[in-house]
């Protein structure tokens, strides 16, 4: 099946000053990040700690946002806080929602676009979203060893790029929501259909 993911073209409301470009997501990319995700869920709350100690060690901005541990400068304080532990398993909970939708392109879309919205309401800024890629690409490394070639890999950017691209839409269309004081966000439906990725 694979709706090819084009471009994503900036929404009037939204953001007018620029594309995001979209990669395509072929079947066989689609097929090789599902075989893949049996192994890391797996490992999956191990994955997700690696993926925010790197996170915070690369760009140690980005734990501002989490009022429970960024005062925690020690790593291994760090890999054993319950607290990241948790946001560590949403996060690789969204990305096992992510995969389980790659079939179902507007269901991906919702997902990715109001965990954007949310993230405005966190004051992750979209910049933030960006950094998680290289990280969990490291983070999925031990686990899947041998397994992680250079077609998974950028099977995985790939999904990660429109994913990124997607919150960013829905934190942007929330910024304006909140900025403008207008009606509920949403997601154009011309925009829906446009553009479906994966």
């Amino acid at each position: 099946m694979g709706c090819p993911i084009s471009t994503l073209a900036s929404k009037p409301a939204v953001d007018t000053s620029e594309e995001i470009a979209l990669v395509n997501l072929t079947d066989s990319q689609k097929e090789i990040i599902k075989e893949s995700w049996s192994s890391i869920q797996r490992d999956i709350t191990r994955a997700g700690i690696i993926l925010f100690v790197r996170l915070f060690e690369s760009h140690p901005e980005c734990k501002e946002v989490f009022f429970e541990f960024r005062e925690v400068d020690d790593v291994e304080m760090l890999r054993v806080n319950k607290e990241l532990r948790a946001h560590g398993l949403r996060v690789m909970s969204f990305i096992e929602k992510s995969v389980a939708r790659l079939d179902e392109p507007e269901r991906l879309e919702k997902l990715a676009f109001d965990l954007g919205r949310k993230h405005y309401n966190y004051r992750a800024i979209p910049k933030y979203f960006m950094y998680v890629m290289p990280e969990f690409i490291r983070a999925i490394q031990p686990i899947l060893k041998g397994d992680l070639t250079p077609e998974l890999e950028d099977a995985w950017k790939a999904l990660f790029l429109y994913l990124t691209g997607m919150m960013r839409q829905g934190y942007l269309e929330e910024e304006r929501r909140k900025t403008h004081a207008r009606g509920p966000p949403s997601i154009p439906s011309s925009s829906v259909r446009s553009h479906h990725a994966i």
